[in-house]
């Protein structure tokens, strides 16, 4: 233990005895004698905030992460003295603030340990910049691990890793690289059954060490700021990852089209090539509904511009893509060409929109179109400016997406790839150096860009993908994890990284499939694209200089077997849409990785390689070359092999055959899984029957299926059907009941009801609790099928 001498030697204060302390309504203020002030503020019966002020008075209390419109309020709160603590007591859990030095104590109402100070709170003054690195120490649990930190590329269990946040343009980044896109100070501890989570709301860049430097001490700091993070109790870490979310806030629902397949490259163009690539998805009847733009588009790279050349008339390109079924996503950066003749450039230079260095110049940086000038994105006055520059683009030539990129912010050839540590922001009126509003720049372009698109795109949703961001960016845009590389490794990367990013709040992500530098072979490729199906946002990107990455261009076995996959993805989106509602409405993650599902199952803790979609259907990737089939967890309860139909029981490490052809995939017991048939886009086929995949199960299970209109508004208002489907297995009798709510009604009039499972020969019917001969329901004993109507009650099958 390293004691407060030892500490002074080093450099470091800490706070001294309890001075006096004061209660009002959800807030407890703590003063020392050195004069640093604790303020503790209750949110939730699960979650409280600390704030420490080394001076005794706090700064402006302004957060980009948090959710203006996030749950709070308490339903119990007793604070008391003891001899040498305070005690506060909520219905959840009970905090314990040492009086001597304000070390504090997390416990279960029974008194279990779940988190503890080890030093606790103490800083060191920055005399080169102002200001003090603000550091936290906790005592580590034995056998505690821990999650989250968004999409660090490293093992998803970060027990014994240090790792730091600060927004990197990392091309090509490796297994472990500390420093990726995005800013996500959010991490998870789990320890005897008991989850709780930590996020510490600075946006300087932050340090985190999980039992790295010592084995039982878990640390963070900051290289300024404010001490100020949340404490949120679980005890299931479904509970921690749910109360999250909602402090930093949820999306809205995207357009369906945005959960199809996307195709994307650095650069399709001209518009001849654009249209061979959208024109050969369409004859190889491979499913595609959006197609990128890289910079290429542009004139000299100039945004908001387009190369008439390359692009004579973008209006009627757009138009025909759209009408082919393609939406067109557009790349638009932050840096802005320094040129005259260039009316953005004009406009924001004449209204002062550019970031300043220090001593007033103009932050001047090299990116794709050369010299540039950046906006200042923390100015709400620049985000108005940048919202309406997407008239054109968005309103008037009918773009329906726009991709933000080098928004870190990047700049080349200059120490450390971004804007030196002077420049200055109005971060919405609490003006700050570059150190501070780094990690938020891409962040706020994407909250613009986002502002933008939903404005002028409306009546329909927007959709916007960001390379940069911070806790709460999901509020504004979906993102993807970078420049990454077409190797096997990658693939693994791919998979942490995702289930990483969606326990971490941002449920809206994807990798590029097949790997954004280098070649992918044909068979990596293929189980990339296998993968990526499952992950919410699903696109292959490829750099241009290293050759073609279409799917048609490793031949025709991997043809063949990646458009079986993107197909089954294409069925499935009614179910994909489903759990990303539940996302945001709920705050659940779109997919799950197994500690979730099952955190007192100690075999999930070091388990990334299979991850759960939704409720029901478990995903396990084929990670290596040359292989046949992979050693596979099945966790807890009766899974169905989705290629054989044979069920499963879970809770042990079995193997499993797949051939290029297939990978691992399970559906678990008494789900209802709903499929659309096979379309080449969105909402491209007028169906009149789509089908309800049951699985047997002896016991009981729900299953969910949303829908709406598939974009708009509509489903605010109330037009949406929630249909929940309730299936009861006996031994000798299986029921299925359905209860529907909201006003939307599809257009198709039956359901095809397909069973797997039924340990039984079917003799009897009864539909609307009235026997049946099954014939009437064209019931098919091969295929074990019946169409019934959309709207049914209850389906009663008795052997």
């Amino acid at each position: 233990m390293i004691t407060n001498t030892e500490l002074e030697h080093k450099g470091n204060l800490y706070p001294t005895a309890l001075l006096s302390y004061e209660h009002d309504q959800g807030k407890i203020n703590f003063i020392t004698n050195n004069g640093v002030r604790l303020e503790i503020t209750v949110l939730r019966d699960n979650m409280l905030r600390f704030r420490y002020a080394t001076t005794g008075i706090f700064s402006n209390d302004f957060s980009y992460a948090i959710d203006p419109n996030q749950p709070h309020g308490f339903s119990q709160l007793k604070v008391e003295e003891e001899e040498t603590h305070v005690l506060i007591h909520t219905e959840k859990f009970i905090c314990k603030v040492a009086k001597d030095d304000l070390r504090l104590g997390m416990y279960e109402l029974d008194g279990t340990v779940i988190l503890e100070d080890e030093l606790g709170f103490h800083w060191e003054e920055s005399f080169h910049f102002g200001g003090n690195f603000v550091k936290m120490s906790k005592s580590s649990q034995d056998q505690e691990n821990f999650f989250g930190l968004g999409d660090k590329p490293t093992n998803f269990n970060l027990k014994g890793k240090r790792i730091s946040n600060w927004n990197t343009d990392q091309y090509a980044f490796g297994k472990d690289t500390a420093e990726l896109y995005k800013t996500v100070p959010f991490y998870i501890g789990l320890h005897s059954n008991i989850a709780y989570g930590v996020f510490f709301d600075n946006t300087f860049k932050t340090h985190f060490d999980f039992c790295h430097e010592r084995r039982n001490v878990t640390s963070f700091w900051a290289d300024g700021g404010e001490m100020n993070y949340y404490f949120i109790y679980g005890p299931q870490m479904a509970d921690v990852v749910t109360t999250y979310t909602d402090l930093t806030g949820k999306p809205e629902l995207p357009p369906m089209w945005a959960l199809g397949f996307h195709q994307c490259k650095w650069s399709y163009y001209p518009e001849s090539k654009v249209k061979e690539i959208t024109a050969k998805f369409r004859e190889l009847q491979f499913p595609c509904d959006a197609i990128y733009l890289d910079i290429d588009y542009m004139e000299g790279f100039r945004c908001f511009t387009w190369n008439k050349e390359f692009f004579p008339d973008p209006k009627r390109m757009v138009a025909e893509l759209e009408a082919d079924g393609f939406k067109t996503v557009a790349i638009i950066d932050p840096g802005i060409k320094i040129d005259l003749n260039y009316d953005v450039f004009k406009e924001a230079l004449e209204n002062d929109y550019f970031c300043r260095r220090a001593d007033g110049p103009y932050m001047r940086g090299k990116v794709w179109p050369g010299e540039c000038y950046f906006p200042d994105f923390t100015n709400p006055e620049v985000r108005d400016w940048w919202k309406d520059l997407y008239r054109e683009l968005i309103g008037d030539i009918g773009v329906k997406g726009v991709w933000n990129d080098m928004n870190e912010p990047a700049v080349m050839e200059v120490p450390g790839k971004t804007f030196p540590f002077d420049v200055r922001h109005d971060y919405d009126g609490n003006p700050c150096s570059h150190r501070k509003a780094h990690n938020i720049y891409g962040m706020q372009m994407a909250r613009a860009t986002y502002e933008g698109v939903k404005k002028y795109n409306f009546p329909k949703r927007p959709f916007i993908i960001t390379r940069a961001n911070y806790s709460g960016g999901q509020r504004y845009t979906s993102t993807w994890t970078g420049d990454n590389v077409a190797t096997w490794e990658h693939l693994w990367l791919a998979n942490v990284q995702i289930q990483r990013l969606c326990i971490s709040g941002m449920s809206f992500a994807g990798t590029d499939i097949g790997g954004f530098a280098e070649q992918p072979s044909g068979e990596l490729y293929t189980r990339w694209v296998q993968m990526g199906v499952f992950h919410p946002f699903c696109r292959v990107h490829s750099s241009g200089d290293h050759g073609e990455q279409e799917p048609w261009f490793f031949g025709d076995e991997v043809l063949g077997i990646t458009k079986k996959f993107v197909e089954l993805r294409y069925q499935l989106l009614p179910y994909l849409y489903t759990a990303f509602y539940r996302y945001i409405q709920e705050g659940i993650p779109f997919l799950k990785p197994l500690v979730y599902f099952d955190q007192n199952d100690v075999q999930t803790h070091h388990r990334s390689d299979e991850f759960i979609v939704g409720n029901h259907i478990l995903v396990c990737p084929i990670q290596e070359p040359n292989v046949q089939g992979r050693r596979v967890y099945i966790p807890k309860g009766t899974w169905y092999n989705y290629w054989t139909k044979k069920p499963v029981v879970g809770g042990k490490e079995m193997f499993v055959e797949a051939p290029l052809e297939t990978m691992p995939l399970f559906i678990k017991e008494g789900a209802v899984i709903p499929n659309y048939p096979i379309q080449q886009f969105v909402d491209e086929l007028d169906f009149e029957e789509m089908t309800l995949h049951v699985y047997y199960k002896l016991g009981k299970e729900t299953s969910e299926f949303f829908e709406d209109s598939h974009d708009g508004y509509e489903y605010r208002q109330g037009q949406f059907s929630m249909r929940s489907f309730k299936v009861t297995g006996k031994e000798d009798e299986i029921i299925v009941q359905q209860h529907k709510s909201g006003k939307y009604s599809a257009s198709y009039t039956n359901f095809k009801i397909k069973f797997h499972g039924i340990p039984f020969r079917i003799k009897r019917v009864f539909f609307e609790n009235e026997d049946i001969n099954p014939e009437e329901l064209q019931f098919d004993v091969d295929e074990q099928t019946m169409i019934v109507d959309k709207d049914f009650s209850e389906l009663h099958i008795v052997g």
